[in-house]
């Protein structure tokens, strides 16, 4: 037989992106960062975020032909026409998928999103040439000033990361270990080890680490009764790896039920708990957010060993994911759990976690878009609650979704949903439990969890690094510690996306009595109750943060 080349051996392997053109594409920051000088407007003050610049979302209702005639108009000032297309950029066509779509939105009162797609359009009776580059962030703002900043249910398509805007989680440029990988000269880590947040993405300050661990697996200790379930958790990540403790029947379930398509992602060759090495050059190591997701996994099954978890993929292994695509899912999940709650089939979910997020350039009333807000809202009612990381930057700046609840001070209105589960935000402690210096902070914070240095479960990975010394004796196998061998199945790893999962499984936790009884069904109200006594439970048994 002849051998393949080295890509297409890999390609009938399934191993993942294999060509330099995909690896390239899978390195390449998805979407550019805003530039708040450009376009300005009166009134509107703006702030850096990152986002797709061929298109805007927009939230259809009975203004819809006004507002693409609104946008068409400021479009053709720079030489650009728009057209209208689903939200998975494909033409808005009614085939019998759309209807049944549709119809299921309008049941369950879910809004209805479409992109609106910016293309060259000059005009031969117009000094328009050159036409610039097409910018959504221009059109937005040419826009509202058209209509005097008054410009409701369009924005952009932002980009989410693991990390929101910023380097992947969980930290560093030079992930896994540093510039002197494993450990340096001062071994544990002594003088070489950088101040400021930093030090948390080097091996032994909180960086994703190998570890080896000894203990039994979560065990079940709880029977389900005929007419009860187990208590559901969902998470909108990266997927989830394979791994010995999610080999216990009922702990993973791995597709929703459809709405109309599979929800989130499901293609093999870019899936992140199987291929870590996707983007950039052929060295083997570690893409930034790959095994993200089987992380999760693991500290909710270890905060709550009776739940069945169901991953839902919506990033990369660079942790990101364009808003529209987030709302897609999200929107899928809403359904769901209506269709649940009014005895139409669907899935129960009781507590959906989601350790990505963004920041919005302009986050006032009449500049905001409450999409995402109205979606999450939905599911809440639902007896969904929502657990949501803070993020990793330092700041005080709020991140969506996180700060999607009406705290106080905030620049923007959320209609709180009536008789819902609670919405909750999470940050970072340290193991000494003062809050990681990495951890967002401000009043939109509602909770703290450790979130530094945590153990939990990973993808089998053998990343590019080696073994510093190696020397063999007979049969025996003998070398220094393999820094990113993680075939033993554990790390540990920060950031605030350990923080949530670590609260939602201790949430989903308060409602496994009742739920495995029986004593919680479809009906939402007794959940939603239940939940929100849950989350003072949950708050009061958690450590406090250590006082200044």
């Amino acid at each position: 037989m002849t051998d393949l080349p080295p890509d297409e051996s890999a390609r009938a392997t399934g191993q993942g992106p294999t060509t330099w053109r995909e690896r390239y594409d899978a390195a390449r920051a998805r979407g550019v960062p805003l530039d708040p000088k450009s376009e300005p407007v009166p009134g509107v003050s703006a702030y850096p975020t990152a986002y797709d610049p061929d298109h805007l979302m927009v939230t259809t209702g009975s203004e819809l032909d006004d507002l693409l005639a609104l946008l068409g108009a400021a479009a053709s000032d720079f030489g650009w026409g728009v057209r209208l297309e689903n939200l998975d950029g494909t033409a808005l066509e009614t085939t019998a998928a759309t209807e049944r779509i549709t119809a299921a939105l309008d049941e369950f009162d879910l809004p209805t999103i479409h992109r609106v797609r910016i293309f060259p359009q000059p005009d031969q009776n117009r000094d328009d040439q050159p036409v610039p580059p097409i910018d959504a962030w221009r059109l937005l703002q040419r826009a509202r000033a058209r209509a005097g900043n008054k410009l409701g249910g369009v924005g952009l398509d932002h980009v989410m990361t693991i990390e929101p805007f910023g380097h992947t989680n969980p930290f560093g440029h030079t992930n896994p270990f540093g510039h002197t990988n494993p450990f340096g000269h001062t071994n544990p880590f002594g003088h070489t080890n950088p101040a400021g947040t930093a030090g948390y993405g080097l091996a032994g300050g909180g960086g994703r680490q190998v570890v080896d661990y000894v203990g039994a697996a979560p065990a079940r200790v709880r029977a389900v009764s005929e007419k009860g379930r187990r208590p559901v958790i969902a998470f909108m990540d990266t997927g989830c790896g394979d791994h010995a403790w999610f080999t216990v029947p009922d702990v993973l379930k791995r597709q929703l039920p459809q709405t109309v398509e599979p929800i989130g992602l499901t293609d093999d060759p870019t899936d992140p708990e199987k291929h870590a090495d996707q983007a950039g050059p052929f060295d083997g190591f570690l893409d930034g957010a790959a095994g993200h997701g089987t992380f999760v996994a693991g500290i909710l099954h270890q905060s709550c060993p009776e739940a069945t978890l169901i991953p839902i993929r919506v990033a990369d292994s660079q942790g990101t994911v364009l808003e529209g695509e987030f709302l897609k899912a999200v929107r899928d999940v809403a359904l769901a759990v209506l269709r649940y709650a009014a005895d139409k089939g669907g899935q129960p979910i009781d507590v959906l976690n989601i350790s990505l997020g963004y920041y919005h350039e302009t986050p006032e009333d009449e500049l905001y878009d409450t999409t995402m807000s109205r979606l999450l809202g939905r599911a809440r009612q639902a007896g969904c609650a929502v657990v949501c990381s803070a993020g990793n930057d330092s700041t005080d700046r709020p991140s969506f979704p996180a700060a999607l609840w009406q705290w106080p001070g905030a620049d923007f209105h959320v209609d709180e949903p009536a008789n819902a589960a609670p919405h909750v935000s999470v940050g970072a402690m340290n193991p000494n439990r003062s809050v990681a210096l990495f951890s967002n902070i401000g009043r939109w914070v509602k909770s703290w969890a450790p979130g530094v240095s945590v153990l939990s479960t990973s993808p089998p990975f053998h990343g590019g690094a080696q073994a510093g010394s190696r020397n063999d004796r007979g049969t025996l196998r003998r070398e220094s510690l393999d820094p990113d061998d993680y075939s033993a199945g554990f790390a540990l790893w920060s950031g605030t996306s350990f923080a949530a999962p670590l609260l939602a499984g201790r949430l989903a936790g308060e409602l496994a009595g009742p739920l495995m009884k029986g004593e919680l069904g479809r009906d939402p109200k007794p959940r939603v109750d239940a939940l929100r006594a849950g989350l003072d439970a949950v708050n009061k048994a958690l450590p406090e943060v250590l006082p200044r």
